[in-house]
């Protein structure tokens, strides 16, 4: 078994005994992951609304002069945009706080890697999101929520990450990469349940009361993360450690460049994800025919679909990949990722062929349905084996933090799929979905072409790193 060493900012101790496990996994991967779910469900359930509530509703005269510090906020988004419709005003709110609750975790990760440790942060995450999420059910608190929904998402996110990492040897690729999936699963249960039940609630009830009901969840997430901590991996926070931290190694330095490197590459699949819920949701609801047996289907169900195939596709996933193994044929972490980056094209190329077989009628709903399906499926090629693999890769001494800065892929895509969706009412639906498709497609060429070259580099730098230490 690999034992991190001393200099290990974030120093965990692996505990596989029989006792500890379920199903050969770590009992606190079933904590981590039930915290996920519970805090997805309030995460995904909010963001399936929040861009609908927006468009139909709250920069609607008659609310938006409600909301504190609205007129300022988008007196200053406009000095840089230029004047902005409705749409592309909620999308670019909509962008920027998608990408904000992924650029706020590497806050969160280094301060769990320097002073707190991930356990007390993670804490301090759930507080603030729960505030947050209740905030959301008022008009007059929509922007203070938004903030207290990225800060608290920064200390969580990455944190939680990187303890499942330090629940498995370094050596254990395999069993790491399995693991990773299975906390996705979780995430992906939560994402399935938060948008039916808060859209559910929101079309009967209104939309704060879907909003509130994501707030109760989170006090949820915050009593299950409590019980389970016993069964985490131990950690010792660089403030607490009597062993300083050197400075990164030549061969640590180079790993970072290539991780640097690998995040890049994976941007032009997150580009075209991150639009399916911004514009897709708004074309959703605005061109496609949404009855079905004379009652319409809640917009926010289509998210669902999304985390829905994401869970289903799992068994799936792990048979196969288990199968290739035993013929020695399993794609690596790069094949992984280029596959996931060519169903997220599919994915896109589906929504712009409704749009064009409709015209300037309605699409059929089987579009959006096949849509938002293999970007579910395209999630989990990517997603955990990305996540694995910067958990595996990454310089002990920083852990927490590179796995923060996995989820800077986030916020760069969320951000784009702001300034990007600013386009969507010029180039008209079928232009702009086949051009996400194509930003896609040349994300999955690239991790194909230069996938085996960063593999070879990767592994002769592990060696030098694991000599060293």
């Amino acid at each position: 078994m690999h034992r991190m060493t001393d200099s290990s900012v974030q120093q965990a101790t692996p505990a596989l005994d029989a006792g500890e496990t379920i199903f050969g996994h770590p009992k606190g991967l079933v904590f981590l992951a039930s915290t996920e779910a519970w805090e997805r469900f309030s995460f995904y359930g909010m963001r399936a609304l929040l861009v609908l509530y927006m468009v139909q509703e709250l920069l609607l005269p008659g609310h938006i002069e409600h909301v504190a510090g609205m007129a300022s906020f988008r007196s200053t988004i406009e000095s840089v945009t230029g004047p902005l419709s409705t749409q592309a005003f909620a999308s670019q709110i909509f962008g920027l706080y998608a990408g904000l609750v992924y650029l706020t975790p590497l806050v969160g990760g280094l301060i769990a890697d320097r002073w707190l440790g991930a356990k007390k942060t993670v804490m301090i995450g759930i507080i603030l999101m729960t505030l947050g999420h209740f905030a959301m059910a008022f008009e007059v608190t929509v922007l203070v929520a938004l903030t207290l929904l990225v800060l608290g998402s920064g200390c969580l996110k990455g944190n939680i990450a990187a303890q499942v990492g330090h629940l498995y040897p370094k050596t254990d690729e395999a069993g790491r990469t399995r693991g990773f999936t299975i906390f996705s699963t979780g995430i992906n249960i939560g994402a399935v349940a938060g948008p039916v039940v808060c859209g559910l609630l929101a079309q009967i009830y209104g939309w704060h009361i879907g909003f509130g009901t994501a707030g109760i969840f989170m006090i949820v997430a915050a009593v299950t993360y409590f019980i389970g901590m016993k069964h985490f991996a131990v950690e010792k926070p660089l403030g607490k450690s009597a062993d300083p931290v050197g400075p990164l190694s030549a061969s640590e330095q180079q790993m970072l460049l290539l991780i640097g490197v690998i995040l890049f590459i994976t941007l032009f699949q997150w580009f075209a994800y991150e639009q399916i819920f911004n514009v897709g949701m708004i074309w959703t609801a605005d061109h496609v025919n949404l009855s079905v047996f004379a009652w319409n289907v809640p917009v926010p169900w289509f998210s669902s679909l999304d985390a829905l195939s994401s869970v289903l596709v799992v068994p799936f996933l792990i048979a196969l990949w288990a199968a290739m193994a035993r013929r020695g044929k399993e794609p690596d972490d790069f094949g992984k990722i280029s596959i996931g980056a060519a169903v997220m094209a599919a994915s896109m190329a589906s929504l712009a062929l409704g749009s064009w077989l409709a015209g300037s009628g309605q699409a059929l709903i089987v579009f959006p349905l096949i849509a938002f399906t293999l970007s579910g499926i395209a999630f989990m090629w990517t997603w955990p084996t990305l996540l694995a693999l910067v958990s595996r890769r990454a310089p002990a001494k920083i852990n927490a933090l590179m796995m923060a800065c996995v989820y800077l892929t986030g916020f760069a895509s969320g951000i784009g799929s702001g300034v990007v969706a600013g386009y969507y009412e010029a180039m008209g639906a079928t232009a702009f979905w086949i051009m996400n498709a194509a930003i896609s497609l040349v994300g999955s060429l690239a991790i194909l072409l230069f996938g085996p070259v960063l593999k070879r580099t990767m592994d002769r730098l592990d060696g030098k790193i694991e000599e060293a230490d």
